[in-house]
């Protein structure tokens, strides 16, 4: 099945993320469903380096979606606020990895036109607080230390006298958690 265009994701997007946005639970899962998707696709043909971090990249994508909806401006395309969202999330994963090329050419091709900066939040601090508080506390020190304060797995592992590969599976098992509880909507 071929990838739908920028304008038909929009169009399936929108009423999805409206319906959401007024507290429709079935509709916000929609949308996730379709966000998911749509940057499982693109993440896997840009990523092909890395495409064990993929479904990682997308969850951590989605999980910032949730906390940011509030800053979302309904004079705008969703696909490009989610877009902005993804093209800092991955150029956040660039730097982390030390990728030295253009982080920014990754979403060159998909010609957005409208650059949204999402704002933090009081009420998005919050929400992630809340949320990390729900997790077993291996995984919610390696999601803080790897996603929230950047640090690489190395030295992560290093400050909490875990392995790489204990870092690698905690991250990993937390933001399944977190998307859980998100798509729950039991924040």
């Amino acid at each position: 099945m071929a990838e739908t265009s920028l304008s038909e994701f929009e169009r399936i997007l929108r009423p999805l993320w409206m319906r959401s946005q007024s507290g429709d639970e079935v509709a916000y899962e929609g949308a996730l469903k379709q966000i998911a998707s749509r940057l499982r696709g693109y993440l896997s043909r840009k990523m092909t380096n890395n495409l064990s971090d993929v479904e990682d990249l997308v969850q951590e994508i989605l999980l910032a979606v949730h906390l940011q909806r509030g800053t979302y401006d309904a004079s705008f395309p969703v696909s490009a606020w989610v877009y902005a969202i993804a093209r800092h999330k991955l150029i956040d994963f660039w730097c982390r990895r030390g990728r030295r090329e253009n982080p920014h050419d990754e979403f060159d091709e998909m010609h957005l036109t409208l650059d949204i900066e999402p704002q933090e939040t009081g009420q998005a601090g919050l929400d992630l607080n809340k949320l990390l508080g729900r997790l077993p506390e291996a995984q919610g020190t390696a999601i803080k230390l790897t996603k929230i304060e950047g640090l690489s797995i190395r030295e992560a592992a290093r400050q909490t006298g875990s392995s790489e590969a204990a870092i690698k599976v905690q991250v990993h098992r937390g933001l399944k958690r977190l998307m859980a509880l998100v798509r729950g909507g039991r924040t």
